[in-house]
């Protein structure tokens, strides 16, 4: 099998495409024949070197994927050769035309869903699922503001909130970007390029902030973040890049609460929720995911290079 494998970290040009030995899966373990791969910011990360937790050398990397059950080892029971499932994470990495996957890590697909999307499901639905409810504690009726709303994660939480009665604003830099917010459900939608886009928002709640902010870009918006935040307010930080300067005393003045996430540091319980209502707004059709572009495999650097650049939306999907 053909898979992408990193030998050092670096620049995107470090992932280079390789003939493997085909995969077997041992007791407990699911190997799928990858139909697609979702390419998320956290692998960027790990492939530079900057991340807090890296892997061994050599890697595959990749922790998103859909496609079909190949083979199961010993003991399996939740899913059998020929099933269509999604991956949340691998014991071998999805940038590659096999995977190996504990059984918990394999998931359902229904056959409305494409493989495409099914690739686009696990981290941006899982990390706005965990930002929105297990984090945050939303509730119908309240005031959200996705930052960044264009993206895997945004159209996520844009579509789990305005299913669960919130009121949602979002915000993207392109045309494009604010079109596809407002098609996810979006009741108002900003231009987070324009000077006065906080004063838009302010107007959209007749000047007593928001409730809840996803916040994807801190070391850009939090200081800002807490000018609109309401009394009791919330930011969940889901994405930074970097250091940030705030005023403390915004958020006393709110009796705001910053709260951070990373999706990893859900618990086993947590994981069974999030993957439950996955599969509920799959089927009710509430969630749908949304694929900017695809690439084949061998796009790896490439791909890389577009999901950090300004402008993108939906999944980046690479095709084996």
């Amino acid at each position: 099998m053909k898979a992408v494998r990193v030998r050092e970290f670096g620049p995107p040009e470090v992932m280079k495409l390789e003939e493997m030995a085909d995969l077997k899966p041992e007791a407990g373990e699911v190997l799928v024949r990858v139909k697609a791969v979702g390419v998320n910011p956290v692998e960027v990360y790990i492939r530079s070197g900057t991340y807090g937790n890296l892997p061994a050398l050599p890697y595959t990397p990749g922790s998103d994927a859909a496609g079909v059950v190949e083979a199961v080892g010993a003991g399996v029971r939740r899913v059998s050769p020929g099933d269509r499932i999604y991956i949340g994470w691998s014991r071998s990495g999805t940038y590659a035309e096999q995977a190996i996957c504990l059984e918990s890590q394999v998931h359902q697909l229904p056959t409305k869903v494409t493989f495409e999307q099914g690739a686009s499901l696990n981290i941006p639905y899982s990390a706005a699922f965990r930002a929105l409810w297990q984090r945050a504690k939303a509730l119908p009726g309240e005031v959200l503001l996705v930052h960044g709303a264009s993206g895997g994660v945004g159209v996520a939480a844009v579509q789990w909130a305005r299913a669960a009665g919130l009121t949602v604003i979002g915000t993207a830099g392109s045309e494009a970007g604010r079109h596809l917010v407002s098609e996810q459900g979006a009741h108002f939608v900003c231009n987070h390029h324009d000077p006065d886009y906080l004063k838009e928002i302010l107007a959209i709640t007749e000047g007593r902030g928001v409730d809840i902010i996803l916040e994807m870009l801190a070391n850009v918006n939090l200081g800002n973040d807490l000018k609109i935040l309401a009394p009791d307010g919330r930011i969940v930080i889901i994405g930074s890049r970097g250091e940030v300067e705030i005023n403390p005393r915004e958020a006393m003045a709110r009796e705001a609460t910053l709260l951070g996430m990373l999706i990893m540091k859900a618990s086993d319980k947590e994981f069974v929720s999030i993957h439950a209502a996955i599969a509920a707004g799959l089927e009710k059709g509430t969630l749908n995911p949304v694929v900017g572009k695809t690439m084949a495999l061998g796009e790896a650097a490439r791909a890389h290079r577009e999901i950090m650049s300004e402008g993108s939306f939906g999944k980046i999907v690479l095709i084996p």
